[in-house]
């Protein structure tokens, strides 16, 4: 068996395209044109490289892009008055803090000045409410890009066996939800969970969200599983052993070009949905 790819790169184009239509007739109605804005705080070379591809990809779709570089030594009150004043903007539409921030600061609290009507990554608890209680509300970008590929690939989720791998507030537990959500059994695996091999070999659909390249082994994968590779190493390299998992596996993400371009489509179409619902339009 030789798996099918599910490309995140074909999807997020599709995905994009439909934004640009919708930010083009949302900026004839309204005047202005959606607006995200980015807060980076340090000088995390990755973390730069992420927010350069976010702004560039948010001007191809038309959306205002404002972009909030502070020095590694903020403290966690200035990042809380930066984001106070972006959520207090009427002409910010979408709030995108990269993380991980600098050690010293507050992460949580940092998001949690983050107005939720503006969460469009997705990192706030009213967020991660609203994906729990499966009410409506900004998916966490990540998550909400995985759902989005396994709908457009028609993976049954009602009453299959998930088992995600890593338990992040930003990817392994969100996700987590939002599978529950659409009737799967979910395990939710982590470094405490013991014969981790044993939960994977059962799972119709694997998760990696573990953040250590090629942890998930090929060898572990049921015949015919669904593998979705969240992971981003060093080297472009999964946290999924990639060729002994295709092998086994009906469908598989790429690393790059499976989770990473969904993840950056669904930021983007978040925003639009927040400029449409500042402006009382449906969607």
């Amino acid at each position: 068996m030789t798996a099918r790819l599910l490309d995140g790169v074909a999807l997020a184009a599709t995905t994009l395209e439909a934004v640009a239509d919708g930010v083009a007739e949302y900026t004839a109605s309204n005047g202005r044109r959606p607006c995200l804005a980015t807060v980076l705080v340090g000088d995390d070379p990755s973390s730069h490289v992420y927010v350069r591809m976010k702004v560039n990809r948010s001007r191809k779709v038309g959306i205002e892009s404002r972009r909030f570089d502070l020095p590694e030594s903020t403290t966690t009150d200035e990042l809380l008055s930066v984001l106070g004043r972006l959520s207090a903007d009427p002409t910010v539409d979408g709030i995108l803090l990269q993380h991980p921030v600098p050690a010293h600061i507050d992460e949580r609290a940092a998001f949690e000045a983050i107005d939720p009507r503006k969460d469009v990554d997705g990192v706030t608890r009213t967020s991660f409410a609203q994906m729990a209680f499966g009410e409506p509300g900004f998916r966490s970008a990540t998550p909400g890009g995985i759902m989005r590929l396994l709908d457009a690939f028609d993976v049954p989720l009602a009453g299959a066996s998930a088992v995600v791998v890593g338990r992040s507030p930003i990817l392994g537990r969100p996700v987590g939800m939002l599978l529950l959500a659409a009737d799967a059994t979910v395990t939710l695996c982590h470094s405490k969970t013991r014969a981790l091999a044993d939960e994977v070999r059962r799972a119709d659909i694997v998760i990696a969200a573990v953040g250590r390249a090629e942890f998930i082994r090929g060898a572990w994968i049921k015949p015919g599983a669904v593998v979705i590779d969240a992971g981003y190493n060093e080297g472009n390299v999964g946290d999924v052993e990639f060729d002994a998992a295709a092998e086994r596996a009906s469908l598989i993400t790429p690393v790059p070009g499976g989770v990473g371009p969904m993840t950056i489509a669904v930021l983007l179409d978040q925003t639009l949905h927040a400029a449409r619902h500042s402006a009382g339009l449906d969607g």
